[in-house]
């Protein structure tokens, strides 16, 4: 296969553009603060689109347009659940888990936070919490190179295996050298991309069917019930679709954007920024999938490679319907997505190698240099075990995700969610939540239950053992009361 030097050229630039902003943070990083958690100097714009490009992975441009073109609107309800919970994510936890984390020792991670918020001297909520992120982030991690590796495979013609590790070097060399601000820096670039293209394309695609109306005349002649939002689903099914929107209250990639605000005044302003982008990404995608039966019904001779691999529409309709130079930027914003999320769950996983096992029980005195060099160490291993997992060509970038997303939903969502917004809330309700939600997506999974989506159980069985463990038990000490209504009038005073 013949690659075309605009294609190439454009890919070295962007990569090249990724890792010069890595090297840019690498001189604002001082300390574990500055690698993990950017020093809590992003602003709303920033908090906003990186929030956004961490969350939208290779499934945006690959995963959900794939399943669009298979099945027609009736997968567009995961776009719906996702609007839905990002936002209520944004309004619920966003501010609160900002001033919260502060008031419980300035915690960096997760665990972390959870540790300072009940009080935990047993090191078992840390140690467990921990376990959960790199269990799930390692599989989640494992999407988006098998994403890359797609991207790299059908734009170059590389082997898949030459793919792997094309896709992932440059992630791994700007996360590895700047941490978390050339994380949010190179975000707030890629989102900027993602939506580029997520504009064009769909409007691009329906001027060469014909407009929207022969566009529309297509699909429906190719198969009516494509329009149909129920189509081959049922109630289960569409519960199921809408339940990925539990799962934005458990990710630690985006709660750890919120985290790292300058303020809680920049959270409404990031808010509106962010379901905006999200608005017109999702929308886009969408798009992309759909007018795309109708582009490759009207050329049927260019489908061969997307029904190899549904996940490849948006891909193949770049490099067809653009000159080299333009398809070369559009198929960046593909290598964006991935990269904007792959890195930031590296960073997740380091963090917690790093602050919740090397710093806590291994060397409490370390120094900040060795620190962020252990930091950028674990960046590097979870990157070998993620391309290992990754190394499979079957697999699909959206069942890697979906499995990885429910398990943080359901391990943590409640717990957070109930955490900032209950002060009688106990260790041992956050314990027993955290365990009982990740055995719940694990069991359900395995076991393919009512074909219903293991993060709804997990997230309503983890609820439920929070409430009932935290009331049977010990209450909240005097001290968590009083932090939790210090953060709690601070959230108050910052959002009137």
């Amino acid at each position: 296969m013949i690659v075309s030097n605009p294609t190439l050229i454009t890919f070295v630039i962007y990569i090249a553009a990724m890792v010069l902003i890595g090297f840019m943070a690498y001189r604002s990083t001082n300390n574990l603060s500055d690698y993990i958690l950017g020093g809590r100097s992003l602003g709303s714009v920033v908090t906003a689109l990186s929030a956004g490009a961490s969350d939208m992975s290779g499934w945006l441009l690959m995963g959900l347009p794939g399943a669009i073109y298979m099945s027609g609107l009736s997968e567009s309800w995961i776009a719906i659940g996702l609007i839905v919970g990002a936002y209520l994510n944004w309004l619920f936890v966003a501010g609160r888990l900002r001033v919260q984390t502060e008031h419980n020792g300035d915690a960096l991670t997760l665990p972390d936070y959870f540790t300072g918020r009940f009080e935990d001297k047993s090191g078992l909520l840390r140690i467990i919490s921990a376990i959960v992120i790199l269990v799930f982030f390692t599989i989640y991690c494992a999407s988006g190179i098998v994403a890359g590796a797609r991207l790299f495979e059908s734009t170059f013609g590389m082997s898949y295996e030459t793919a792997l590790w094309a896709g992932a070097a440059a992630t791994i060399a700007y996360t590895f050298v700047g941490g978390f601000l050339a994380v949010s820096w190179t975000d707030t670039v890629q989102a900027t991309l993602m939506i580029f293209a997520l504009i064009l394309t769909p409007i691009i695609v329906l001027l060469a069917t014909g407009g929207i109306d022969t566009t529309f005349l297509v699909i429906e002649a190719k198969d009516p019930t494509n329009f149909d939002m129920l189509k081959n689903t049922s109630f289960i099914g569409v519960i199921s679709l809408m339940g990925w929107g539990l799962g934005y209250f458990g990710q630690p990639h985006i709660l750890a954007r919120f985290m790292a605000a300058d303020s809680v005044k920049s959270i409404a302003k990031a808010r509106r920024i962010s379901m905006t982008w999200m608005i017109l990404c999702l929308g886009g995608t969408v798009a992309v999938g759909f007018f795309g039966i109708a582009y490759f019904s009207v050329h049927p001779d260019l489908v061969g490679p997307v029904l190899e691999n549904p996940e490849r529409v948006f891909i193949e309709l770049a490099k067809i319907l653009f000159n080299p130079w333009i398809a070369g930027v559009l198929l960046s914003a593909i290598l964006a997505a991935v990269m904007s999320t792959l890195s930031c769950q590296l960073l997740v996983c380091s963090s917690a190698l790093t602050e919740d096992f090397y710093k806590a029980f291994f060397r409490k005195r370390a120094s900040q240099a060795e620190l962020v060099w252990v930091g950028r160490s674990m960046v590097l291993l979870i990157a070998l075990i993620a391309i290992g997992l990754a190394s499979n060509p079957d697999n699909r970038v959206l069942g890697l995700v979906s499995y990885a997303w429910a398990g943080f939903g359901a391990a943590f969502g409640p717990v957070v969610l109930i955490s900032v917004l209950w002060k009688g809330m106990t260790r041992n309700g956050a314990l027993a939540g955290i365990l009982v939600g990740a055995i719940t997506v694990i069991v359900w999974k395995h076991f393919s239950l009512l074909g219903l989506y293991e993060i709804i159980p997990g997230f309503i069985f983890a609820s439920i053992a929070i409430v009932v463990f935290s009331l049977i038990g010990k209450g909240p000490t005097a001290g968590m009361l009083t932090r939790f209504d210090a953060a709690e009038k601070e959230f108050n005073d910052a959002s009137r």
